[in-house]
């Protein structure tokens, strides 16, 4: 199994259009120190360090065949950049705008993509994931949708696939646990989420050889949240921003609770300050790995 992150950033992506703060700004211009870390880490920064929306290559060695997570608004420029197949068929998580509308780049590009997505209906939208995509995308006749129930595993692109429900409020969301089978390499994606997950869902989750978590900003980003943080640890530092995504410090107990052998955090926002932006265990677009 090969993970190539696509896109490791928030709604915005970083560097943020037209924003000069110092994360931005370090993004678009990276000093030498920045320029040699991000070399280590298998990624050319000569464009300057990107997190683009959020979106996962999985490529299978075993069937030669790719998977895609999510369809990322910036999938012209993610798949150009990185030269990664284009996918054999897709998941989609929930039906924010930043994890669906890159589906629009099926035309002309697929002579076929299944696109699967959970069953479960939302009580908020009155459909579930899958429906939405089909009600959205409906004049994309390249495009099959197919329904999957939670916790029921199933098989794509070589892979066996399980869809866990997240606590991402208002609208329903789900992680995944994808196994290639005769390898028994693991990629758990926590799906964007606070960091009260099911007790069910963060055991599917467990014991993977990488898992990708959602940490979107600092704690001190809280103070400045109508709904401050929640989901304290015992020094008072907030694992959850809001309701429904999860700080870096919750990413990283996320990751530990789940017993991860490797992790990377993804979907972050730039307003995590610069000298904390670019740590190690935040992912960046263009990262692999092989597992």
């Amino acid at each position: 199994m090969e993970v190539t992150l696509l896109g490791t950033g928030d709604t915005t992506g970083t560097p943020t259009v037209q924003c000069d703060c110092n994360t931005c700004e370090r993004a678009r211009d990276p000093d030498e120190k920045l320029r040699a870390r991000v070399r280590e880490r298998g990624i050319d920064p000569t464009g300057g360090v990107e997190r683009s929306r959020f979106s996962v290559a999985v490529a299978n060695g075993e069937t030669g065949e790719s998977l895609l997570i999510d369809l990322s608004p910036d999938f012209r420029h993610q798949f150009l950049r990185e030269s990664v197949p284009l996918p054999d068929a897709a998941i989609v998580t929930h039906v924010h705008f930043d994890h669906l509308d890159g589906l629009g780049n099926a035309y002309r590009l697929f002579d076929e993509l299944p696109v699967h997505a959970a069953d479960e209906t939302d009580p908020v939208t009155g459909e579930s994931v899958a429906e939405g995509i089909r009600s959205r995308y409906e004049y994309l006749d390249t495009v099959s949708v197919h329904a999957q129930t939670p916790f029921e595993p199933f098989t794509i692109a070589g892979f066996e696939v399980t869809l866990v429900p997240v606590t991402h409020p208002p609208l329903l969301c789900y992680g995944l646990r994808i196994e290639e089978p005769q390898t028994g390499a693991v990629l758990s994606i926590s799906g964007d989420t606070c960091y009260d997950v099911p007790d069910r869902s963060k055991a599917v989750l467990t014991g993977a050889d990488l898992a990708l978590v959602e940490g979107i900003v600092h704690p001190e980003a809280c103070e400045y949240h109508p709904k401050g943080g929640d989901h304290f640890t015992d020094d008072g530092v907030p694992r959850t921003f809001g309701t429904k995504h999860m700080t870096l410090p919750g990413a990283r107990d996320f990751a530990e609770d789940i017993d991860a052998d490797d992790y990377r955090i993804v979907h972050t926002a730039h307003y995590v300050p610069a000298d904390r932006a670019f740590a190690d265990d935040i992912g960046l677009d263009g990262e692999r790995f092989t597992l």
